[in-house]
């Protein structure tokens, strides 16, 4: 393999890595109504089937509105308004899970499975493009 080409595959894995790095940054809104809405996206209506907080106008969900932007206005982090609403309707009102700990693996299994993929099916390449020279 030539020096050109290793170089090559290490930059492709450079801007690989850093796209992930960069893309796994959470730079959320700043804007109190913009981050309510972001968190009534992720909230689930507690009385209608399959839909958010925020495309629900059932009276919980105007309720559980009202609460978010109250609590934004106390100075909570989203995480705690979650938490909140995790703890008071139980996990399944979440509608995406958390990116730490074991509902982590629910984003990283996906990538990782894909790049053994990749890299398996590299190797099948490379093993049979040297069987068929030899």
């Amino acid at each position: 393999m030539s020096v050109a080409l290793k170089a090559s595959y290490a930059l492709m894995a450079v801007v690989l890595g850093a796209a992930l790095i960069i893309g796994s940054r959470s730079s959320g809104p700043t804007d109190p109504l913009d981050r309510a809405h972001a968190i009534e996206q992720t909230i689930k209506c507690p009385t209608c089937r399959g839909q958010s907080v925020a495309e629900s106008d059932a009276p919980a969900s105007r309720a559980i509105r009202a609460d978010i932007a109250t609590r934004i206005s106390d100075g909570q982090s989203d995480d705690q308004i979650r938490d909140y609403f995790a703890g008071q309707f139980g996990d399944d009102i979440i509608l995406r899970p958390k990116s730490s700990g074991i509902g982590g693996l629910v984003w990283v299994l996906p990538v990782a499975v894909l790049v053994l993929a990749a890299g398996g099916l590299g190797f099948a390449f490379w093993r049979w493009r040297r069987w068929d020279v030899a």
